[in-house]
């Protein structure tokens, strides 16, 4: 997914679910900052790396290719972009080395999706908002591995876009880095093919280019994990899905629903809005932020500002150690330190080492790197 659904479209659903436009930029300014939060960007503010909650390009390519470098890729990626589905799916007739890597395959309604939902009950709306972050990410990153496989992630070039009506156009790959997908020519861009299993051009969903990331994009695409058979992504359906998942789990985050379940959806908080919000996912465009921008603003009635990545850098710098907490970018590495290592230890947890190991505070106390320490106080079953 791309800012016109973590920023504007999660405002929106923020709004139906009950919350003011004030709280509502909050989660929205949070979700978004998911995709920003780098460690190039933390260390700007004096910040832990540790918190990092994406990669740039440049800090992908510099990356270690070892071990420890890929279980720091996959950290990062499964916790808060590729939430693994299923930790024990079944995988007859593979290797065990295989069979963790294809249970990182991230998908909608696992039990890692209530996981991170519980996890930000009562934390705040940063918390709140990284935690729709994830969850809205399950249903645009379906099928695709937050961890560098070719194995898993890589695709055959057999892509064919479905229209409205139903036509089929066969869609055309290029790999030109930065430059802009050509949706009118059905012509995008992506990752070229290495076929080396760990490369870091086999992380997610980099062969099927900017597709995932489109709400108007139907597809017939032929997945490695799948043994290179035909499967179908309807995005305006998944992103729909998502959406009405958001809006029932925001109330639950703030009180006006007593349990999340999996696999639920608010669809009739949504309803009265289904027609024009079935238009926004479904117009073929690169971005739809001001669709979604102009819907959000006739809700509240109050003008969205835009997305700026370093509105609160000056808050968090200024701030004297003691405070820093405190401040909105403080709530949000707290949120994030907290996710990364609730997923790190179920996934450690399962017998799965790809993203490294993790240690139960209150089994065997503290073995792991000093700025998790600050979440011991809060909660003795943090994972270190």
């Amino acid at each position: 997914m791309q800012a016109d659904f973590h920023y504007y479209a999660t405002y929106c659903a923020a709004v139906i679910a009950g919350y003011s436009h004030e709280e509502a930029l909050t989660l929205a300014y949070s979700d978004q900052f998911v995709d920003c939060c780098t460690r190039t960007f933390l260390k700007s503010i004096s910040a832990t790396p540790h918190a990092a909650t994406s990669q740039t390009q440049a800090e992908l390519v510099d990356a270690r290719a070892d071990v420890l470098g890929l279980q720091d890729i996959t950290r990062i990626w499964a916790s808060f972009h590729f939430l693994p589905r299923d930790l024990n799916a079944a995988t007859p007739r593979a290797t065990k080395t295989y069979k963790n890597k294809y249970r990182l395959i991230c998908g909608p309604n696992g039990s890692l999706v209530s996981d991170t939902v519980e996890l930000a009950k009562g934390k705040g709306l940063q918390a709140a908002g990284l935690a729709m972050h994830i969850v809205s990410d399950t249903w645009a990153h379906m099928y695709f591995a937050g961890t560098p496989s070719l194995v898993i992630n890589n695709t055959s070039n057999d892509f064919f876009e479905i229209l409205p009506d139903g036509e089929m156009r066969k869609i055309k790959f290029k790999h030109s880095p930065g430059a802009s997908d050509d949706i009118e020519d059905y012509t995008y861009n992506n990752t070229v093919f290495n076929p080396s299993e760990t490369n870091i051009l086999n992380l997610g969903h980099g062969h099927a280019g900017h597709l995932p990331d489109y709400s108007f994009a139907r597809y017939r695409y032929l997945p490695a994990w799948g043994g290179y058979n035909e499967y179908l992504k309807d995005n305006p359906s998944d992103y729909y899905k998502a959406f009405c998942q958001m809006v029932y789990a925001m109330k639950y985050l703030r009180g006006a629903a007593e349990h999340f379940e999996l696999d639920t959806y608010d669809e009739e908080a949504v309803r009265p809005y289904s027609e024009r919000i079935d238009a926004v996912l479904t117009r073929r465009q690169a971005d739809a932020s001001d669709d979604w921008k102009a819907f959000g603003e006739e809700l509240s009635g109050k003008t969205i500002p835009d997305f700026d990545m370093a509105a609160y850098a000056e808050e968090y710098k200024s701030a004297s150690p003691d405070v820093r907490d405190d401040t909105f970018i403080g709530r949000f590495i707290l949120a994030a330190l907290s996710q990364k290592s609730m997923v790190t230890n179920k996934i450690y947890r399962s017998g799965n080492t790809l993203a490294g190991v993790s240690i139960d505070y209150n089994k065997k106390g503290f073995g792991g790197i000093k700025d998790y320490m600050k979440l011991v106080a809060g909660d003795t079953g943090v994972r270190s």
